[in-house]
């Protein structure tokens, strides 16, 4: 494919985005605000949640416009986590829409991560207003995830919403928290109840599936479960996964290495905390507060030469 030409369907500009790159590495959009530098504060402010909600989102919004100016030339997507917004009201949304927007212009593909799950009508509703171009989406994402619980009829509006918009769908199949497994490793039918997801989302992705061989509907993936992670990148094989829990929750390259394909593809893994606030962690700490934003280029710079070191991704430099 001429280096001018993008492809329409979201799949496959992930792929081309990752090759263009030369990495699978997502920054999540995560604005804790407890752990915010303080040097974006103004001086002498002890309690962050005593400013009003307006100064709050600002501040945060400058803080995240930070991260994306510098990752943006190094990564070839982010994920916007909703509730970290949601928080700050009405002012928290115009930020993140604000941001989504420079997402954008920055060249990135944009994750609006809710996992949202609701009845067929009201899950079109979600899906139309989260999913497409700003020019028919309020919120501008190039793709959303979304909650199984509720069946296939409260998946489907998302699926058709994406094909529609040429979006991307992500569904959670084995997460990566602790209590993740109170449910989904329920046996039923003889699988456990991640497989039956697995076995869903493989199938639309089959559906869905681009020029890369992958589908524009995606699984979540826990880094923090090694075996699992295996055995459904094999059961699987057009599915491309998003793989959180790296980094701050424990998951390593050696853990995620599973998620690719052999040329690289396959998965996009997620670090929020280990990079956003880099500047707290005892190997960056000589960068201290004021100088957080070196500390996340030093970070994002580190993941990318772990997962190419120790997994599939080293095969993506040069495979344009």
């Amino acid at each position: 494919m001429p280096e001018d030409q993008t492809p329409q369907r979201f799949i496959d500009r992930l792929a081309l985005a990752v090759r263009r790159r030369g990495t699978p590495v997502l920054v999540g959009i995560d604005p804790h605000v407890d752990l915010l530098p303080p040097n974006v504060f103004a001086s002498g402010v002890e309690n962050r949640w005593a400013l009003p909600r307006g100064k709050l989102a600002e501040i945060v919004k400058l803080f995240c416009s930070g991260v994306l100016d510098v990752v943006a030339s190094l990564v070839p997507i982010v994920k916007f986590q909703l509730a970290f917004f949601e928080q700050l009201g009405p002012e928290g949304m115009a930020a993140l829409s604000d941001l989504v927007s420079r997402a954008r212009r920055s060249g990135l593909l944009v994750i609006l991560d809710g996992k949202r799950c609701d009845i067929g009508s009201t899950a079109t509703a979600y899906a139309q207003g989260m999913l497409g171009p700003e020019s028919i989406s309020a919120w501008g994402g190039d793709a959303v995830t979304v909650s199984p619980y509720l069946g296939d009829d409260s998946l489907q509006p998302f699926v058709e919403t994406a094909v529609a918009r040429q979006g991307g769908v992500y569904v959670l199949v084995k997460t990566s928290n602790p209590g993740g497994g109170l449910f989904q490793d329920l046996v039923a039918d003889g699988m456990p109840i991640y497989r039956h997801v697995a076995q869903w989302v493989e199938t639309q992705a089959v559906k869905t599936q681009g020029t890369c061989g992958y589908g524009d509907v995606g699984g979540v993936v826990g880094a923090t479960y090694r075996e699992q992670l295996a055995e459904l990148r094999e059961a699987m094989p057009h599915t491309w996964f998003l793989v959180p829990g790296y980094g701050a929750q424990g998951g390593t390259p050696r853990d995620v290495a599973a998620a690719f394909d052999p040329t690289g593809l396959g998965a996009i893994v997620n670090n929020s905390r280990g990079i956003l606030f880099a500047y707290r962690r005892r190997e960056f700490e000589r960068f201290g507060p004021s100088r957080w934003q070196e500390a996340v280029e030093a970070a994002t710079r580190e993941m990318i030469a772990q997962l190419s070191a120790e997994t599939p991704a080293g095969r993506l430099v040069g495979n344009l």
